[in-house]
């Protein structure tokens, strides 16, 4: 499948497609004492569930099975692939007891299925190794109350790619690095000398013809929230964290670069150089790469006052919480995460490895690679809690709540987009997130 396609881009954006995510917060059953998986014998058969992407990933997913089979003779792992459309409503569906031993799963789902009693914490299974060698990032995202619960092979992040050719007629400065950022004011100023010189007053490609109603909307713009100091939600509350004043301003910035943007309703504006900037992520670089070549740059997003941040955060891999054989499915972890895994995988999709050591040895993102951007920006992980001004990748909060704050922040992201007041849109969006987190007692997870 190619890599530019409308489907390889949704499967890309890290599961990104998540229209099932709202029934995640409808499910019942949460709020009892913490799942916990027997140990078992640390043999026998296990059933292992994936979302079936492109193809490459998905044969890179096959062999690894295949390998694990038959370097070993305790345990037989039995794979299930499910189409990445349906996946995430499978597993919503599917009672725990009917579950599989092991499970892959869209990172910000994660906290739903540990509030529905659906995934057991992984720590006892696997090993000490393997959780040392995970970046902070993927640790990040699979942590709940001091537990884990997933590990993924692979990683995300957002940059804007540039087009060094464009920028330099147009005699425009951009970042070299993290510590060379621009500011959310001086990349307003680029996209003015920039229309200057393009054809059609239109040098950004800002992915609009995705939409902003939906998961990209979330992970490609709430950046600019946590960059201007806010928080899509903070002490299990939205409102004093999503509607700030800074927000508020910087949702204004967002606002005026529409008339900047380029539809690229042909996926094609960037490739073709049609515009000079693309807000996107890892993901389009084998396609940008090829159609630039030289020209290309990599640069970070803008900072509107708290450094440049960017989302992060893929698939995963954890322990079904009813299974009899936690051994065996840790140690079945243990050979899917490791180097040779890891890296083919990584090669087949094109993302950020999730284990430090086949980071190191990615000749795309290791020190001196093209996309060293995105490695340096998952070096410095934020979590979900603690946005700080040194920290960069940002963890989607980790809450069952969270199919409710994606579906509401990206509805008031869009409708800002289209020229609704920034702090009504915000105002509104706190709102329902807070209610919904009042109505189910804040999704504590016990």
């Amino acid at each position: 499948m190619s890599p530019t396609s409308r489907k390889y881009r949704r499967t890309a954006l890290t599961g990104l497609a998540l229209g099932p995510l709202m029934a995640l917060a409808a499910c019942g059953g949460g709020g009892g004492t913490d799942a916990s998986a027997e140990a078992g014998s640390g043999k026998g058969t296990i059933s292992v569930w994936a979302h079936q992407g492109q193809k490459n990933e998905t044969s890179a997913l096959q062999n690894a099975v295949k390998s694990f089979n038959s370097s070993q003779s305790a345990v037989k792992a039995e794979l299930k692939l499910i189409p990445d459309v349906d996946y995430t409503k499978v597993i919503t569906a599917t009672a725990a007891s009917e579950l599989p031993d092991v499970m892959e799963f869209d990172g910000p789902t994660m906290a739903s299925f540990v509030y529905n009693k659906k995934l057991a914490p992984i720590d006892t299974y696997v090993s000490a190794k393997t959780m040392a060698n995970a970046t902070d990032g993927s640790k990040a995202q699979g942590e709940v109350d001091g537990k884990h619960y997933g590990l993924g092979m692979y990683d995300s992040g957002l940059g804007i790619y540039g087009n060094k050719k464009l920028l330099d007629a147009a005699g425009v400065k951009y970042p070299k690095g993290l510590s060379d950022d621009w500011t959310a004011a001086q990349f307003t100023a680029a996209l003015k000398a920039l229309k200057a010189k393009d054809s059609d007053g239109k040098p950004l490609d800002l992915q609009e013809a995705s939409g902003y109603a939906n998961e990209w909307g979330t992970y490609g713009f709430a950046p600019i929230v946590w960059s201007a100091g806010g928080s899509l939600l903070k002490d299990g509350k939205a409102e004093g964290a999503l509607d700030t004043p800074p927000v508020v301003s910087a949702m204004k910035t967002f606002q005026s670069w529409k008339t900047y943007v380029d539809p690229n309703t042909d996926g094609n504006a960037f490739a073709k150089g049609r515009v000079a900037l693309s807000w996107v992520g890892h993901w389009m670089y084998p396609a940008y790469s090829k159609a630039l070549g030289d020209d290309l740059v990599v640069l970070p997003l803008p900072d509107f006052g708290n450094g440049p941040k960017t989302g992060q955060g893929s698939w995963a891999w954890g322990i079904g919480a009813d299974t009899k054989n936690a051994k065996a499915a840790g140690t079945f972890m243990d050979y899917l995460l490791d180097d040779t895994n890891v890296t083919a995988m990584t090669t087949a999709n094109g993302a950020v490895p999730a284990t430090k050591t086949a980071l190191a040895k990615s000749e795309l993102y290791q020190q001196g690679g093209p996309l060293q951007l995105f490695s340096e920006q998952l070096a410095k992980p934020c979590g979900d809690t603690d946005i700080t001004k040194s920290c960069v990748a940002v963890t989607r909060p980790v809450t069952p709540g969270y199919p409710v704050i994606t579906s509401k922040f990206s509805e008031a992201l869009n409708s800002i987009y289209g020229g609704a007041d920034p702090k009504s849109a915000l105002e509104k969006a706190a709102r329902a997130i807070d209610q919904d987190f009042s109505d189910n007692a804040g999704y504590k997870i016990p």
